[in-house]
Parts: structure tokens; C-alpha cells; sequence
């Protein structure tokens, strides 16, 4: 998440796919959007996106893959998170798109990596799962003190200021916006929400909208400590994918995971960072990603 990348609406030039939605073993609704031909492969989502947030990779990959792209809960067209909000109730959503659709390939994006890990380990139908810098908590690499200063800012309704914290608390935009000041950070990322949100379409998800989501991810974050060394059980076919570019409790997290699955693959990706796949307005290289999972997938 960055508000460095925070630019124009839409996501992508040609947004032809179908919304569709499916119900989860609680009943939530998890909607999800659906573009391309060919087996099928569903794309996770990260911390302050939504489904949108993948199009132009699932544009990259339709020639030659039906791609799914589901908004994880309390976002886009989907139900809110309810009380049992958990990693189980987030695979639980994943495991009602994979047995809709027939998919057994999936994506996972920073938090919706740590989702895919942990059905790929409770979820036999998931055959090849592409994992993309899941933020693990290993030896205490991972902090979520910042909630406390964020969860106050978004209760006050200051989502800018809110926006700014979780930058900061999770290393997230360059170096020299983290070094400005407060006051002109926030100044900025309310404009920029300003900008977005008179641009935006009827199905677009902005930052405003997401502001609050990012506590739930940083929760699914806080309950992967200690689990690193469950995962050598996960049979699928894994491959793990970083950007040289990401903040360095990210990429030690791919760097765990390689010892955990010795037989993966490993791919840096070369100038980029945890945004890489994302679309080119939020600074994503969705296309250079788009190889990988096409060699992977395929």
C-alpha cells in the first residue's frame, strides 16, 4: 500500500468480464469478477485492494486462462467480515470460489498470499499456488503496534490520517515520502482521495472506501506467527515471487518460504516492488508478473 501510487480511476482501458458471486460456508457473499478462456486461475488480492486492483493482470493472462478475481470480504461486492473473522473464514471464501468455478490455481497477493498458504494446506483441489510476499510474522518481523494510533484515526473518520499511519507501520511508499512530514503527507493523501473519488466509477472501489479494511488484513497477519514450518505440508506446487524493490521483512518472508519448499521456484523480480502486480495505476507491472504466472500456470 502507497499513497505515492494513489492515481486516476479506471484500472484499466478495456474492463470486459462478468461479476458473479457465490456463497460462503456462513453465508457471506463473496462476489468475484471473471475474464478470459482456459483453465482457471484465482487471483487473491493484497491489503487496501480489491478485486479491481488486478484487472489489467487478469487482462494480461484471459488469451490464455479464465481468471477470477474475487473481492476479499468487507470490500467491493462483497459481505462484511462478521465476528468469526479468521484465516479459516478466509479460506473457507476461497474454497467457495475454487468449488464454483472449478479453478485449482491461484494467485495470493501479500495478505491474500497468507490466505492461499493456508488453504493450499487445507484444500486438496488447489494443485499450483503462485505466492507473492506474504507478510508472515517470523521472529517478531512483523509489528501491528500502529493499529492502535490507526484503528483511533479511522474511529475520528480522519481516513487520511489513517492512510498515513498504515504507510508508515507497514513500510510501505519510497523512502523519501516516509521522511516527510506528517502534516504534508496527510495533507497530500487527502487530496489525492479527493481526486480519486470524483473520478470514480459506480463499480470502482477507492481508498477511501478501503481505509478501514486494512485492521482485517493485519489481523490475518498477526495469526500466522509461529506457523512458518506448517506450511512444508502444503502439496500443491508452489512458486514464490518477490520485488527487489519490497521492504526487506517481505522479501525475508519469501526467503523463509524458499527453505520451507526447496523444490519451488523463486523469482525476484528485478526493480520492482510488493505493488508489482497490481495495475500500472497504483505502479504495478502487472504484465511482467503475467509472465511468470503464464510460465507457472501453464
Amino acid at each position: 500500500m502507497s499513497i505515492a501510487n494513489l492515481k486516476e480511476l479506471p484500472a484499466t482501458a478495456d474492463e470486459t468480464y462478468t461479476t458473479k458471486s457465490v456463497g460462503s460456508r456462513d453465508g457471506t457473499t463473496i462476489s468475484y469478477r471473471e475474464r478470459g478462456h482456459g483453465p482457471g486461475v484465482v487471483v487473491l488480492h493484497g491489503a487496501m485492494e480489491s478485486a479491481q486492483s488486478h484487472m489489467q493482470l487478469a487482462e494480461a493472462l484471459a488469451a490464455d486462462f479464465t481468471v477470477y478475481l474475487p473481492d476479499r470480504r468487507g470490500r467491493g461486492g462483497s459481505g462484511p467480515y462478521g465476528d468469526g473473522f479468521s484465516l479459516a473464514t478466509n479460506v473457507e471464501d476461497l474454497d467457495a470460489v475454487l468449488t464454483r468455478t472449478g479453478a485449482n490455481r491461484v494467485f495470493g497477493v501479500s495478505s491474500g498470499a497468507v490466505v492461499c498458504l493456508e488453504a493450499a494446506l487445507a484444500l486438496p483441489a488447489i494443485q499450483k499456488a503462485a505466492i507473492f510476499e506474504p507478510p508472515l510474522v517470523i521472529h517478531g518481523s512483523v509489528s501491528t503496534d500502529f493499529l492502535t494510533r490507526y484503528d483511533r484515526e479511522i474511529a475520528e473518520g480522519n481516513m487520511a490520517a489513517a492512510l498515513v499511519t498504515g504507510m508508515i507501520g507497514s513500510e510501505m511508499g519510497p523512502a523519501v515520502m516516509r521522511a516527510m512530514p506528517r502534516w504534508l503527507l496527510e495533507r497530500l493523501t487527502s487530496m489525492m482521495m479527493s481526486s480519486e473519488d470524483k473520478k470514480a466509477g459506480a463499480d470502482d472501489v477507492t481508498m477511501r472506501m478501503l481505509a478501514p479494511t486494512l485492521h482485517y488484513d493485519f489481523e490475518l497477519v498477526a495469526q500466522t506467527d509461529g506457523k512458518l514450518d506448517s506450511y512444508a505440508g502444503i502439496g500443491a506446487e508452489v512458486l514464490l515471487l518477490s520485488g527487489s524493490k519490497s521492504p526487506a521483512y517481505l522479501r525475508g518472508a519469501v526467503d523463509a518460504l524458499e527453505a520451507v519448499f526447496p523444490s519451488a521456484r523463486r523469482v525476484t523480480l528485478s526493480g520492482l516492488d510488493h505493488g508489482a502486480s497490481g495495475n500500472a495505476n497504483r505502479g504495478g507491472k502487472p504484465e511482467r508478473v503475467a509472465e511468470e504466472l503464464r510460465r507457472f500456470f501453464a
